[in-house]
C-alpha cells in the first residue's frame, strides 16, 4: 500500500490477482487508469493479463472492468427514437459478415455504428477489408453478455462454428468482392446464413421485429430486393469512394478487378485424392496468407490488400484427383515453398464421415420481457 493515500500499487494489484484474490471496483479503476495514462509499464500490463487469464474473473470483476473500460474513453449518445444496433465480430477466418450485415440492418431502418478494428496476425480486420476499396477512408461470450446487460446495453451472443473459413474467400479485396455478391443476393450459403441470422437476432432484440423468424425474414428480403446493396453504395460514397466507382461495384457486374487491387499472380492448387471435402483448416490457410502479406505481425504494419484466396470447393463436396480446390492471389513470384502448408489445409476422406452442420450453434440472450 502507498503510505500517502492508502492506494494499492500496480505490483500489489498483480500479486493480488495472481494469488486468486478478487479485485474491487477501485482497484480495477486504478489498473485501467494506469493503462490509459501510461503510468503502468507494458510488462506490468502483460503480467496482469496473464494473471487474469490464469485465475479468471468473477461476474463482479467483469462488470467493473467493462464499466471502467467504457468510461476510459469517449462514449456515443443517440436520440431516444433511434434503433441503434451493432455486432462485434463473429471471428474466424474469412469473416466478412459485417460488410453485408450493416447495410442490411440500415435498410431495415436501424442505425449501425459498426465500431470495427484492424487485423493482427492471421485474423482479418473489417477496416483493412474496407480500405481495399479505392478511395474508402476509415478515419472519419456469456460473461460479456451479462456485463453488457448490467450496463444498460441489451446484449446477446450467437455462437457460430468457425473451424472452416466463412464463405469462399479469405483475404481483404477478395472478401469485399464476396460481400458484394452476398448483397446482390448471390454468394455462399453459409455467409448468407450468418448475415440473416445475426441481422434477424438484432432486429428482434431491439424491438423492431416481434419474433426472431420475422426479423430473419426481413433481412433476407432486404438482401434479395437490393435495398441493402443501395445502402452499401451510399455508405461507400459517404466514406470517400467516387460515385462512379461505388455505382460500378454495386451494379450487376461480377468482374471487380477494374476497381479492386489485383495481385500479380494467381495460382491454383489441385486435389491430390478422390473423396469428399471433410474439412478446410482455416488457421492453416490464414497463416500462409499472412506470410504472403495479407496480415500484419504488429500493429501499424502495412498489408497487401490484393493477397488472398478463393476456395473453389465446398464442405462435403465430392472431388476428384486433379480438380482445382483453391486459387491463391499472391505477389511473390514463387508460391512453391507454401504448397505443403496449403495442402495440409484440405482434408479429403469418405463422404460417410462428413457431418452437415449449421454455422449457428447456439443463441445466448437475456430474457427481455418485450422480446417474447
Amino acid at each position: 500500500m502507498s503510505s500517502k493515500d492508502n492506494t494499492i500499487s500496480f505490483p500489489e494489484l498483480i500479486k493480488l490477482k495472481r494469488d486468486c484474490g478478487q479485485l474491487n471496483r477501485a482497484e480495477i479503476s486504478t489498473f485501467v487508469q494506469g493503462v490509459t495514462s501510461g503510468a503502468i509499464q507494458k510488462s506490468q500490463i502483460g503480467a496482469m493479463l496473464m494473471a487474469i487469464w490464469q485465475k479468471g474473473m468473477t461476474d463482479e470483476e467483469t462488470l467493473a472492468m467493462t464499466r471502467e473500460m467504457m468510461n476510459s474513453g469517449e462514449t456515443f449518445k443517440w436520440p431516444k427514437e433511434w434503433l441503434v444496433v451493432d455486432k462485434h465480430s463473429t471471428g474466424g477466418v474469412g469473416d466478412k459478415v459485417s460488410l453485408p450485415l450493416a447495410p442490411a440492418l440500415a435498410a431495415c431502418g436501424c442505425k449501425v455504428p459498426m465500431i470495427s478494428g484492424r487485423g493482427l496476425a492471421h485474423t482479418g480486420g473489417t477496416l483493412d477489408k474496407l480500405e481495399s476499396i479505392p478511395g474508402f477512408k476509415v478515419n472519419q461470450s456469456v460473461e460479456q453478455v451479462m456485463a453488457g446487460n448490467k450496463l444498460g446495453v441489451k446484449t446477446g451472443a450467437v455462437l457460430s462454428r468457425m473451424d472452416a473459413p466463412i464463405g469462399q474467400s479469405v483475404g481483404n479485396a477478395v472478401e469485399v468482392c464476396e460481400a458484394l455478391e452476398c448483397l446482390k443476393g448471390r454468394g455462399s450459403d453459409d455467409l448468407k446464413e450468418l448475415v440473416i441470422c445475426l441481422g434477424g437476432y438484432l432486429l428482434w432484440m431491439c424491438g423492431h421485429s416481434g419474433t426472431l423468424d420475422s426479423g430473419k425474414t426481413e433481412i433476407a428480403v432486404k438482401l434479395e430486393n437490393g435495398e441493402a446493396l443501395k445502402k452499401f453504395e451510399a455508405m461507400l460514397v459517404a466514406q470517400g469512394v467516387s460515385a462512379d466507382v461505388a455505382h460500378s461495384l454495386c451494379s450487376n457486374e461480377t468482374d471487380y478487378s477494374k476497381h479492386m487491387k489485383r495481385a500479380a499472380h494467381q495460382t491454383e492448387l489441385e486435389v491430390l485424392d478422390d473423396g469428399a471435402v471433410l474439412d478446410i483448416d482455416g488457421l492453416a490457410l490464414a497463416e500462409v496468407l499472412h506470410k504472403l502479406g495479407a496480415g500484419r505481425t504488429k500493429s501499424g504494419e502495412e498489408i497487401d490488400h490484393s493477397v488472398g484466396a478463393e476456395i473453389l470447393v465446398e464442405m462435403g463436396q465430392q472431388v476428384k484427383k486433379g480438380q482445382p480446390w483453391i486459387r491463391i492471389h499472391h505477389n511473390c513470384p514463387n508460391l512453391k515453398p507454401h504448397y505443403s502448408d496449403l495442402r495440409k489445409a484440405l482434408v479429403i476422406g469418405s463422404h460417410d464421415k462428413y457431418e452437415t452442420a449449421s454455422r449457428v450453434a447456439e443463441f445466448i440472450h437475456p430474457d427481455y420481457p418485450n422480446m417474447s
